[in-house]
């Protein structure tokens, strides 16, 4: 993991009227032997790009050959070429300046003043006295009620804008939405028209964040794929901005009322130019297929990372493999396992695809850019099914799931959750912000209904307390550690467990003909609501 409808009554109709379609059999010691394999010293952690990810995805292509699976990426092949762009900034490239009403031409300093990178494909920007305008939160969330920008035009303009989101119900109380993101609010500047996104932080010039933040500014960084093609981004603290004539403790009580409007910033435009040399990372994703019969052009993604993080030589100890048993040599097996009692069930009416996704810790951009770029199209994709870091403990009444009252896959899961007496749950962490840290969720983002679950802690064998307390002694001992890796002891009871509820409900979904919805409140059903006319039968 990154360090981010169908009737009861039918349903069950359609999963229990079927046979043979329900008689699966998931095997703890099959799972655990495979998790041993491409976890072990000799698959170096899987970094993209390396003889790791070769063995890992010829090892994947074999089982599913062996299987009878069809190659399930682009023209019949089982692998898609993703190429992720890295940008490094060229040094002393960068030249900021604004001008004010008297004409006056004030230099900002990079790296002090101001944080910028490129963001546009030639990996240039070059603005000349370009109007600001404040944009508050830079939300425009219809659904809630919702409006910074208001009726006021920003194109080519450059957009100010505060990080986060609204505090309160209105958004999601605890939980974060996709709308705190910077990826959200630079789509919705470049929707508008915009050239770039500036980020309006309260930190002073003086203040460690920001000196953190503008030296780390200048590593190297992987384009995440389908990202806003704007010509820049950056950051600004608080000394600057006043300098801009925006008192950011003044604002901060305006911004998150509901009542305010994006407004230009009078008498002041800016002037950006910047560069940043480009190398490309070629890795892959595998995708494998089981075609459906009645309905083939309509599809249902079961999807997990194969990746880790490879090999760190300046990892403190002797072991400086970062195996990924459970992260996620777990989940990449569970979808492999998943495909295989999937084949020896009936052929189903939809299409099933396994997706092997790629540079998952590098920010879910094999995801982003699958989404980027579909093998099968977003809009008659049913759902993805994702599969992260497998539960390792004994049976449990509850699942948790990331991004609880997003979509109706979560009530289709209650629903099967119910007959093996267990129910479904939200995470139960929101300071952790999972629902945007694993691969479901750039298809979430694209409009496609997603689910993704989690670690049970009800444990039906001595109840919540003893189950959150084994998962946070395992989580704080191992995640992204070394010591991720295979143990002979590990219990995958749960693990079969989840695994036969994503089965029935994958089949639900295959051998349906409804569409999972977004609910009311979620910011993805507009996204979805775009692509209606495709989803209709006539």
């Amino acid at each position: 993991m990154h360090r981010r409808l169908i009737s009861g009554v039918a349903a069950a109709a359609i999963l229990f009227g079927a046979g043979l379609a329900s008689a699966q059999d998931f095997s703890a010691q099959r799972l655990s032997e495979e998790i041993r394999h491409i976890s072990g010293d000799d698959f170096q952690g899987r970094y993209p790009g390396t003889e790791g990810e070769k063995k890992t995805l010829d090892w994947l292509q074999a089982q599913y050959e062996a299987m009878g699976l069809e190659p399930g990426g682009p023209n019949g092949q089982w692998l898609q070429v993703i190429d992720l762009k890295r940008y490094t900034p060229v040094a002393d490239a960068t030249r900021v300046s604004w001008t004010g009403a008297d004409g006056q031409v004030h230099v900002l300093t990079s790296g002090t003043d101001i944080a910028l990178r490129a963001v546009s494909n030639d990996g240039k920007a070059a603005i000349a006295n370009a109007g600001l305008v404040f944009v508050g939160y830079g939300i425009h969330a219809p659904e809630r009620g919702w409006d910074d920008y208001g009726d006021l035009d920003v194109t080519g303009k450059i957009v100010l804008v505060v990080g986060g989101e609204p505090d309160g119900d209105l958004f999601n109380g605890p939980y974060a939405t996709n709308y705190q993101s910077g990826a959200y609010k630079a789509d919705e500047a470049k929707r508008r028209g915009a050239l770039g996104v500036i980020s309006v932080s309260r930190a002073a010039a003086t203040d460690a964040g920001w000196t953190r933040m503008t030296q780390g500014n200048t590593r190297t960084r992987t384009l995440t794929p389908g990202a806003a093609d704007l010509e820049f981004s950056g950051a600004i603290n608080a000394d600057t901005a006043k300098a801009l004539g925006l008192d950011v403790v003044d604002l901060a009580s305006r911004i998150g009322t509901g009542d305010f409007r994006a407004f230009v910033v009078p008498n002041v435009t800016m002037s950006v130019e910047t560069a940043e040399t480009i190398d490309t990372l070629r890795t892959h994703n595998l995708l494998a297929r089981i075609p459906g019969t009645k309905r083939p052009n309509e599809t249902i993604i079961y999807s997990a990372h194969w990746d880790h993080v490879g090999v760190n030589e300046h990892a403190a100890g002797d072991d400086k493999i970062f195996n990924g048993a459970w992260d996620n040599a777990s989940g990449t097996i569970g979808v492999l396992e998943m495909a295989r009692q999937l084949k020896a069930a009936p052929a189903p009416d939809r299409t099933i695809v396994f997706a092997h996704m790629a540079a998952e810790e590098m920010g879910l951009l094999g995801a982003y850019a699958y989404a980027a770029d579909p093998v099968y199209p977003l809009e008659t994709t049913v759902a993805d099914i994702n599969i992260d870091m497998l539960p390792l403990s004994g049976p449990t009444r509850d699942v948790p799931i990331f991004g609880k009252g997003q979509n109706s896959l979560e009530d289709d899961l209650q629903a099967l959750a119910e007959k093996e007496g267990r129910y479904v749950s939200d995470d139960g962490q929101p300071e952790q912000g999972f629902y945007y840290r694993s691969d479901h969720f750039p298809f979430a983002r694209a409009g496609v209904p997603a689910l993704m679950p989690w670690h049970g802690v009800d444990w039906v064998e001595g109840g919540r307390e003893a189950g959150l307390a084994a998962w946070k002694a395992k989580f704080g001992a191992d995640y992204h550690r070394p010591s991720d890796e295979w143990s002979a002891d590990w219990d995958l009871r749960s693990a079969v467990e989840n695994l036969t509820l994503l089965y029935r409900l994958g089949l639900q979904l295959a051998n349906g003909d409804e569409w999972p919805t977004w609910k009311p409140t979620s910011e993805f059903g507009p996204v979805r609501a775009r692509s209606e006319a495709a989803r209709r039968r006539d």
